[in-house]
């Protein structure tokens, strides 16, 4: 080879090798915006969890309470046996398997669980928890507490540049399922089939479930109220001005 085209193959080989790098791999598709650096991480078998940010996720203040040894052993709403040693907890409305963060606001011990079940089936009371996870919080002796529950987005990191980038990953939307308000509970089956019927009478979507606790059983008539949050959280307003002031959304 002559000399004079050494200096040009060189110069092919350099720009060959330029076009051949491979670009930092764009972020995960459909991901939210960067999780913010003032968001505290939580490792949940072997996964990442960050607060989400309330404006796309679920945040309420309310109190919670807990379940123990009548239900151990029980079916869960998600079909899980309840394992009252287990970090867990029931939700009106959450979708089942989000994870949450818990904080008693009456002492400032906070943690995570996974919701697997539906309840607590009283209206002023937004969390039911595992007896592990009411130990943990220090809720036990007094049996309720006030709290703060909080959505938990899983998250991914991804190199950006020289960087470590974190998005959270696609979560189910909150505001969307299929909703009922409870309007009554009785144990006597005649009194809940006397609201059932008034209930359609008026037009209306009605079930009735049927739950044993010890040697009692409860009747709970539930409307229907339609697929959105928002919907249903106005139906439970009109029937709390309309003769049942413990009226709540629970989803299915």
């Amino acid at each position: 080879m002559k000399l004079y085209l050494l200096p040009l193959l060189f110069v092919l080989l350099l720009l060959h090798g330029c076009a051949t790098k491979t670009a930092p791999p764009p972020p995960p598709p459909g991901l939210p915006g960067a999780i913010p650096p003032t968001q505290r991480p939580y490792k949940i078998m072997g996964k990442t969890y960050y607060p989400l940010p309330s404006s796309e996720g679920y945040e309420e203040k309310g109190i919670a309470s807990w379940y123990g040894s009548q239900f151990h052993g029980r079916k869960t709403s998600n079909g899980e046996v309840y394992d009252m040693y287990e970090e867990t907890a029931a939700h009106k409305t959450l979708p089942m398997n989000t994870q949450v963060l818990v904080q008693n606001l009456e002492n400032g011990r906070e943690m995570a669980v996974r919701i697997n079940d539906r309840g607590p089936f009283v209206k002023d009371r937004i969390i039911d928890l595992s007896l592990t996870a009411a130990r943990k919080l220090g809720i036990v002796d007094r049996g309720t507490a006030k709290v703060k529950v909080t959505a938990l987005g899983e998250a991914r990191t991804y190199r950006q540049g020289n960087r470590e980038v974190a998005r959270f990953l696609p979560h189910q939307d909150f505001q969307h399922g299929d909703f009922y308000v409870q309007i009554g509970s009785f144990t006597n089956k005649n009194n809940a089939m006397r609201l059932q019927d008034k209930m359609k009478k008026q037009g209306n979507t009605v079930v009735m479930t049927q739950f044993g606790r010890g040697d009692s059983r409860f009747y709970r008539i539930q409307v229907h109220a339609g697929s959105t949050l928002t919907v249903a959280k106005n139906m439970e307003k009109e029937f709390n001005g309309n003769g049942y002031p413990d009226a709540f959304v629970v989803a299915r």
